[in-house]
């Protein structure tokens, strides 16, 4: 059985979209249910079959966060550290070309969020990343094109 590596906050993430999956959307998509069987003829009450179709969703989701939870492989990023960047890593990049700097952090595939700074460990940045350390430079062949980023300080926390 595949393990998910993931960061603790990742984790507790993942416990709370299951909690409030749980808790909140579930109740309240068994009461729209109610509310329309209500209105009377099931084969054609739209509000029936839109809930019906919300609910089985809810449950698909829910399962298979629950099949992530029991998978997840949870590692201590604030035990690591080194100069080298492994899993856990945020890493501040100069792109060479530009001068614009980038802070990543390294997580698993199921809390990547490049909009929040975290890249899969299975991107083509963190692979070139990987066992690098600080004042090396990475070329990074990404699908808009090849960069070239200098590593400026890589931290555990």
């Amino acid at each position: 059985m595949e393990k998910f590596p993931m960061t603790k906050a990742g984790f507790a993430k993942l416990e709370a979209d299951i909690k409030h999956l749980k808790t909140v959307e579930r109740p309240a998509v068994i009461q729209a249910i109610s509310e329309a069987r209500e209105h009377g003829d099931l084969s054609e009450n739209a509000e029936y079959h839109a809930a019906k179709e919300r609910q089985s969703w809810i449950e698909g989701q829910v399962l298979d966060l629950e099949d992530k939870h029991s998978r997840a492989q949870v590692i201590d990023v604030a035990s690591l550290s080194g100069p080298d960047v492994k899993f856990g890593a945020s890493v501040t990049l100069v792109d060479e070309e530009t001068e614009e700097e980038k802070v990543y952090q390294i997580v698993g595939d199921l809390e990547a969020d490049i909009k929040a700074g975290k890249i899969s460990i299975s991107s083509p940045i963190a692979r070139a990343l990987i066992g690098k350390e600080e004042g090396d430079q990475v070329e990074v062949a990404a699908p808009g094109g090849s960069h070239i980023y200098e590593i400026e300080k890589v931290e555990y926390k």
